[in-house]
């Protein structure tokens, strides 16, 4: 199934359920107000979401309304838990290359993951709002899961289990203001700005074949003021698996339903296949010509994320963002 939060003016919205072809929704109040409580009382919930789905896609739900993604918030506005990994390589790689720094083996073998601000994300067509375009604007594109309860210890098998639904991401970033960061021995802060999300999460189950060994087989589209720049497929080069990185993830610790956790920028090693961050761009150009060439974003600059179907269909809905000067 797939699911919406609408903004109604509160801090988390209303939880809807959009139907397959993302054309029509109805809200689920009735059911569970929000996306939170649902994932609180998943085995409960889903079943009675799962029939009003039913009842959409076949044109019976009695409060159909045409579904309109300028509404929507972030599926979980605000979540316990935003953990980003870097499960592809081949980015870690380029990045490192471009400085002439040797990527340690351990990386191979374990993920890395940072811990994201989770308490005030953008909605999908939400403007991306900052002070300076000199802190190097870049869009980063990923795919995301969201947990049900994973207990601390769980293996990947485990943790395969408990993946309750996916979503796109941007996870917009700073790129001028992270050096400064990482050289004081500590993870990304200012850096990382909101992080904005697709219009609706889908269970697994939506994905079908596309979804097989913890990761999405399919491409993930970047679109630059009006530009495709970047379609690398979701499923190609991620070195460590959705339920990989949420086994890391609770190497030491719970996570509670509702924890976000991010592919990090996804990326193959096809470079004919375009980018889903600027900055990975500039590291090719970097390690080509001895310099990047491709500017970050500037104000009034658009963003467009989305992941089709193998015909072509929108599955997730799309990101659709302008950056705009405080």
């Amino acid at each position: 199934m797939k699911l919406a939060t609408i903004h109604d003016g509160s801090r988390d919205g209303q939880l809807a359920v959009v139907s397959r072809d993302l054309k029509t929704a109805h809200m689920a109040d009735a059911i569970a107000p929000t996306l939170q409580a649902a994932l609180d009382d998943w085995a409960f919930i889903a079943p009675q979401l799962d029939e009003l789905y039913a009842q959409l896609n076949a044109g019976q739900a009695r409060r159909a309304f045409d579904f309109d993604p300028k509404l929507c918030m972030a599926p979980l506005p605000r979540a316990f838990q935003w953990a980003d990994g870097s499960a592809y390589l081949n980015h870690v790689e380029l990045v490192r290359r471009a400085r002439n720094a040797e990527m340690p083996e351990s990386f191979r073998d374990d993920p890395l993951m940072v811990q994201g601000g989770s308490d005030d994300f953008l909605g999908p067509h939400d403007d991306i709002v900052l002070a300076h375009e000199e802190w190097g604007i870049d869009f980063v594109a990923e795919v995301a899961v969201v947990t049900d309860d994973v207990p601390m210890g769980a293996t990947p098998d485990e943790a395969h289990g408990r993946i309750r639904l996916l979503m796109l991401v941007n996870d917009v970033s700073l790129r001028n203001l992270i050096p400064a960061e990482l050289a004081k021995g500590c993870g990304f802060l200012q850096s990382k700005p909101a992080t904005s999300f697709s219009p609706v999460a889908v269970t697994p189950d939506e994905l079908g074949d596309a979804w097989r060994g913890g990761k999405v087989h399919l491409p993930l589209r970047s679109t630059w003021n009006g530009h495709l720049v970047g379609q690398p497929d979701a499923g190609v080069d991620m070195a460590f698996n959705f339920p990989q990185l949420i086994a890391h993830l609770c190497k030491t610790r719970n996570a509670c339903a509702g924890s976000i956790v991010g592919s990090g920028t996804v990326s193959n090693r096809d470079a004919t296949l375009g980018y889903s961050c600027i900055a990975e761009q500039r590291c090719l150009e970097t390690i080509a010509d001895g310099a990047p060439s491709t500017p970050f974003m500037r104000f009034g600059d658009t963003i467009r994320i989305e992941m089709l179907d193998e015909k072509g269909k929108s599955i997730f809905g799309a990101i659709d963002q302008v950056i705009r000067k405080a």
